[in-house]
């Protein structure tokens, strides 16, 4: 049997496993270790008396990935961005910046839930981990907005969908593992996360507001605040805008030269906020409580990693990402086309996946295609397919992909958002939930398209740190 045959029956198979319930960690590592032993027994000719040599030698290779790769400096951003979230809510931060928005932004129709989607957006920039940004102000922000006589299914759905902001706004832990699997600069893709997610931000607040136009009880404005109040609530909110602007001028110094690595600007944000939380009152519980999490979160991620990755060590001996590339740039079709239908496929695929273990399982085989629609991965802008370079066209998909992963944080049926908002409210059904983030899918369908249409968007601030 040949390697891609066998790459087709073992990805078959560790679909069938993910959809009948198996971890993708777990699944994806007994499809590669099973498909390294199939292709080195192959190679044997299938002789009986060959299979412990088979098994040997898959066990020693896949037994090689986890460290080779795990070890590698970029993954230590994981951590230290999930600290910086979770340090963050224990400071009081959240709180802060929720505040701060309430008395600038409230008096627009629906303007709490503007409100809300501001203060995720800029939570999100010390944070990078979705869940944990859609909990955090289920708690805060919810309670707030019905007592204003809010629509709880819609209060719901602006939580849950605000929570997305977090895997496109730097800190990203997904952009993280994007750059990881492509083997791309982590830098200008977190850089990169910036002016799309402050955009989807404003879509969403641009769509709250139009629906608090059209029907008048979903989402009635809030004011009363003074200019006092307003000016008053903005030095407690200060310190997420330090993090921000020492992530950005370690990634990117527009002055001069970066001030560090991503990662050293990581562990200096996180120390910035871990003394921001003692100064509020933060105690041991409260630390221990925050280092648990993180590292619960940050296992559960790298244990995805560890599987995954001997999985696609599998795939490269089989071939499969070759094989794929040659089929979609044979096929006779628009390369714009092929992509739009690429997207959509992840957008189907979320529905049963998360986000995390969709990218790290599909894009392996789907990047090289990419790479080769635009005429390949050290293409100049002149000569491509969609009018960038290589490495500017791995950054704009990159963008895209994450943004897709965005929105199978809300699909049903097993949208991770929206299970933790209703896990967080007793009041509220995973049903209501679902309901509630239903115009959000029309926000996110617009802002893709626009990032699909102008890649500007998404490739200024990289092009300009080139």
């Amino acid at each position: 049997m040949e390697p891609i045959e066998i790459g087709l029956w073992v990805s078959a198979g560790m679909l069938v496993m993910v959809v009948l319930g198996m971890r993708v960690a777990f699944a994806a590592a007994m499809a590669g270790l099973i498909g390294l032993v199939w292709i080195f027994w192959a190679k044997k000719g299938m002789q009986w008396d060959q299979l412990d040599w088979a098994l040997t030698v898959a066990i020693k290779t896949a037994g090689q990935v986890p460290h080779s790769k795990v070890s590698s400096q970029a993954l230590s951003l994981i951590p230290t961005f999930i600290l910086i979230g979770y340090l963050a809510y224990h400071a009081g931060l959240t709180k802060a910046i929720f505040e701060a928005a309430k008395r600038w932004v409230a008096w627009v129709p629906g303007g709490l839930a503007v409100s809300t989607v501001f203060a995720t957006a800029g939570f999100a920039a010390v944070s990078g981990a979705s869940v944990a940004t859609s909990a955090v102000f289920a708690r805060i922000a919810i309670p707030e907005m019905l007592e204003a006589g809010y629509n709880k299914r819609f209060a719901a759905g602006v939580v849950a969908a605000g929570g997305t902001l977090a895997s496109l706004i730097p800190p990203s832990a997904i952009l993280v593992i994007y750059a990881i699997i492509v083997e791309q600069d982590v830098g200008k893709l977190l850089l990169a996360g910036f002016i799309p997610g402050a955009f989807s931000a404003l879509v969403y607040g641009l769509m709250i507001v139009a629906i608090a136009m059209v029907w008048k009880n979903v989402g009635p404005p809030v004011t009363g605040f003074s200019w006092r109040e307003r000016f008053v609530s903005l030095p407690p909110a200060l310190p997420i805008v330090a993090v921000v602007v020492i992530i950005i001028f370690f990634v990117y110094n527009p002055f001069g030269e970066a001030w560090g690595t991503p990662t050293e600007g990581g562990a200096v944000g996180a120390f910035i906020v871990f003394l921001m939380a003692l100064y509020r009152g933060m105690r041991w519980k409260e630390l221990k409580l925050a280092l648990l999490e993180t590292a619960k979160l940050t296992v559960m991620i790298f244990t995805i990693i560890w599987g995954v990755l001997i999985y696609v060590r599998f795939l490269g001996f089989a071939d499969l990402p070759g094989a794929f590339a040659d089929w979609i740039t044979s096929l006779q079709m628009s390369p714009m086309l092929i992509l739009i239908c690429i997207l959509l496929a992840y957008a189907v695929l979320g529905m049963f996946m998360d986000a995390i273990g969709m990218l790290l399982l599909t894009l392996p085989v789907v990047y090289p295609a990419v790479m080769a629609l635009n005429g390949g991965e050290y293409v100049s802008a002149a000569d491509s397919t969609f009018g960038m370079s290589g490495p500017m066209c791995a950054i704009w998909f990159g963008i895209l992909v994450v943004k897709m992963a965005e929105f199978c944080l809300i699909t049903p049926p097993i949208g991770l958002n929206c299970f933790v908002v209703a896990g967080v409210r007793d009041d509220l059904s995973v049903q209501d939930v679902f309901r509630g983030v239903t115009p959000f899918f029309i926000a996110d369908g617009v802002t893709i398209a626009l990032l699909v249409a102008f890649p500007g968007i998404v490739l200024f601030l990289p092009t300009l740190a080139s």
